[in-house]
Order: structure tokens, then C-alpha cells, then sequence
């Protein structure tokens, strides 16, 4: 920077916050500079700008202050719900600023850094057998509700799911790119609310905007055509034949939740892209060193996806992807496996390089 060039300032938000909760939503639409196609424009809506650093902190909030308006949800009663972990962190950060005891059940195959979140929000975490994936956590979560009246969060079938996406993240995304192209919208799905509800948005003030829905290319449900089995209320009634295990955290459940339905049977998408965990992890590792940006494998795979578009679309295009959370989530998976802890012999050789505060050999 030139000696005569202005500093950064900021000049605060103009509002005070009356809780940890109106810290929820505006998060950023922030340009790719270094890792996109000369040809093209991505941006990258960064939801770890949430209080509790993903996208689940929208849905956490709506679905806890929908059943408080509409009364199913009682003073000091006990809410529970499964969860693969952002879910369950959102809904620990609401609850302790609301004064509401959480459980949440959750598959043990999913990273530890999760669990400890949730319970330093004061939930407690009830673990079940990775074997029964993650219809086992559903209906751990449904039993414990129905044998102790607490209220279960449904964050799959409730409507309050896509309806805070709707009016949140999708007026974010119009209003952001209000005067300016965006040729398509990109983003994975774990319970299908971001999807739904944006997608309600855009196809009804962006529809020449076309978007894009990802999964793990070894697990496409919605790339089979194949339906869900289903109770009478949504809830799924067997694992989807097509899922397989992968490694994309947040993302495809082992089955198609009923809010994700509606994106289907409204075609709220105009293609599907599979992405294989190798290639988001990959991705994720090049947000994190090439342009600052700190993003779990989930973010890292729907990057993936919009680049595919991008290697493809027409020059000038712009692209807009949803990054659903941080990468501080992932310490103890994949993400991170070679990141060292101790000192590599490079860095050994650099510190060995001037004489203060050497480790002795």
C-alpha cells in the first residue's frame, strides 16, 4: 500500500444487538479472486459469518421462534433433535441464550470437534451407532420426544425450515446482486431448506438465474429418480436405496428429507452435480491457502461444483455458491489429515536458521 493511500476503516453497524441472535443472517457474498476462471465471476455466500458459523443457525432460530408463537413449544421444556452437528450447534446456541435445555442425537461417525460445540453450549449429545446412520439418530430423537413430552424440532419436515431461507438468505442474495448479472446459484443440500427457500425467491425475481443442486457423486438419491419411502407425516420410513456412506458432513442424509421434496416436485433446480469428497476436500484446502477463506468439506465441495459450471458457462457469467460452514469444524476429519501439528523439517530448518529459542535436537 502506497504511503498516500487511505487505511481500512469501519464505522460499526449503526444498531445495538439485543441478544446473540440478531447476529443471525446478513452474511456476505464475497468474490473468488485467485481461484476462478479468467472467464467468469464467483462469489461465495460465507455462512460461517453466523454467530455459531453455519447456515443451520437460520433454520435453529426460525423453527425455536415458530413453535414459541404458535405455542408447541413451551417455557423451560426440553427441545430435541437429530442432527449431524450444525443443526444441533445452531439450536445449542439458541436455546442456551433462550433458557431451553437441548438433546440432540447424532451418528458417533461425525467429527468430535461437533460434539464438544453442542456441549459447550450446554446440550447434552446422545451418540448413536454410525451403523444405523443417520435414520438411527431420527429415530432416537423421535423416541426420546414421545417418552418424555419434549418438543422435537423436525428439522426435516417443518416448514419453518425453507420459509427462514425465503425470507433471509434468499432477499440476501436479490438484494446483493440488485443491478447486476447472476447466472447461477449453486448449493448441496442437507435437509433441502436453502435450496427451497432461495430457490422460491429466485424463481420468482431472478428466473433466468439457473441453479444448480450438488450431492456426493458415490450417494445420488436425487441423480437416481428413485422416490423416498414415507410415513404419513414426511418422516422417512427406510434408508434411500442409493445412499451410500460418504465423507461430506452436512450434506445427503441417508435419506430424502420431505422439505427437500418440495424442490423436487416444484423443480427448483435445473441440473444436478455429483461431487466426489476427494475434490471437496481438495477445494476446501485451495479456499483456505489461495484466498483466505475457511470452509468445511461441504463449502469445498459445492466450490467444487461451481467450478465444474464455470470450466462450462459463457464468458461473463456470474456464479454464486453457498459456503454452509467453517473449517474448525473438520479439525478431526479428512479436511485436515496432513496438516501437521508439530514442526515440519521446513519449519525446523527456518527456525534452526537464526540463533533465539531452539528447541534442543
Amino acid at each position: 500500500m502506497a504511503a498516500n493511500e487511505p487505511i481500512r476503516s469501519t464505522a460499526g453497524r449503526g444498531k445495538l444487538f439485543h441478544s446473540i441472535l440478531d447476529a443471525v443472517g446478513d452474511t456476505p457474498a464475497i468474490r473468488i479472486n485467485n481461484l476462478a476462471p479468467q472467464h467468469v465471476t464467483i462469489y461465495v455466500k460465507a455462512e460461517f459469518f453466523n454467530p455459531a458459523s453455519s447456515v443451520k443457525d437460520r433454520l435453529a432460530l426460525n423453527i425455536i421462534e415458530a413453535a414459541e408463537r404458535s405455542g408447541a413449544l413451551r417455557p423451560g421444556q426440553t427441545v430435541v433433535e437429530a442432527s449431524s452437528g450444525n443443526t444441533g450447534i445452531g439450536l445449542a446456541m439458541v436455546c442456551a441464550q433462550k433458557g431451553y435445555p437441548l438433546v440432540v442425537t447424532m451418528p458417533d461417525s461425525f467429527s468430535i470437534e461437533r460434539r464438544k460445540l453442542m456441549r459447550m453450549f450446554g446440550a447434552k449429545v446422545i451418540l448413536t451407532p454410525r451403523a444405523e446412520k443417520a435414520h438411527g439418530a431420527y429415530r432416537k430423537a423421535v423416541e426420546l420426544a414421545e417418552a418424555n413430552e419434549w418438543f422435537l424440532a423436525r428439522q426435516f419436515e417443518t416448514s419453518a425450515n425453507a420459509n427462514i431461507h425465503e425470507s433471509t438468505t434468499g432477499r440476501e442474495i436479490v438484494n446483493d446482486f440488485a443491478g447486476s448479472r447472476l447466472d447461477w446459484f449453486v448449493t448441496g443440500y442437507g435437509t433441502g431448506g436453502t435450496l427451497v427457500g432461495v430457490a422460491r425467491v429466485l424463481r420468482s425475481e431472478r428466473p433466468d438465474t439457473r441453479i444448480v443442486l450438488c450431492e456426493p457423486s458415490n450417494s445420488q438419491m436425487i441423480g437416481s429418480g428413485i422416490e423416498q419411502q414415507r410415513m404419513v407425516n414426511g418422516a422417512p420410513l427406510v434408508s434411500h436405496p442409493e445412499w451410500k456412506p460418504h465423507a461430506i458432513e452436512g450434506w445427503a442424509p441417508d435419506f430424502i428429507p420431505l422439505v427437500l421434496q418440495e424442490g423436487i416436485d416444484s423443480s427448483f433446480y435445473d441440473e444436478v452435480v455429483p461431487i466426489a469428497a476427494a475434490d471437496g476436500i481438495k477445494w476446501a484446502r485451495a479456499l483456505a491457502q489461495k484466498e483466505g477463506i475457511l470452509t468445511g468439506i461441504s463449502g469445498g465441495s459445492t466450490f467444487g461444483a461451481a467450478r465444474q459450471i464455470a470450466d462450462r458457462t459463457s464468458a461473463g457469467s456470474v456464479i454464486l455458491c453457498m459456503l454452509p460452514d467453517t473449517g474448525e469444524r473438520y479439525l478431526s476429519s479428512p479436511l485436515f489429515e496432513g496438516i501437521e501439528q508439530e514442526m515440519t523439517d521446513e519449519e525446523r530448518e527456518l527456525s534452526r536458521s537464526t540463533p533465539s529459542a531452539q528447541y534442543a535436537e
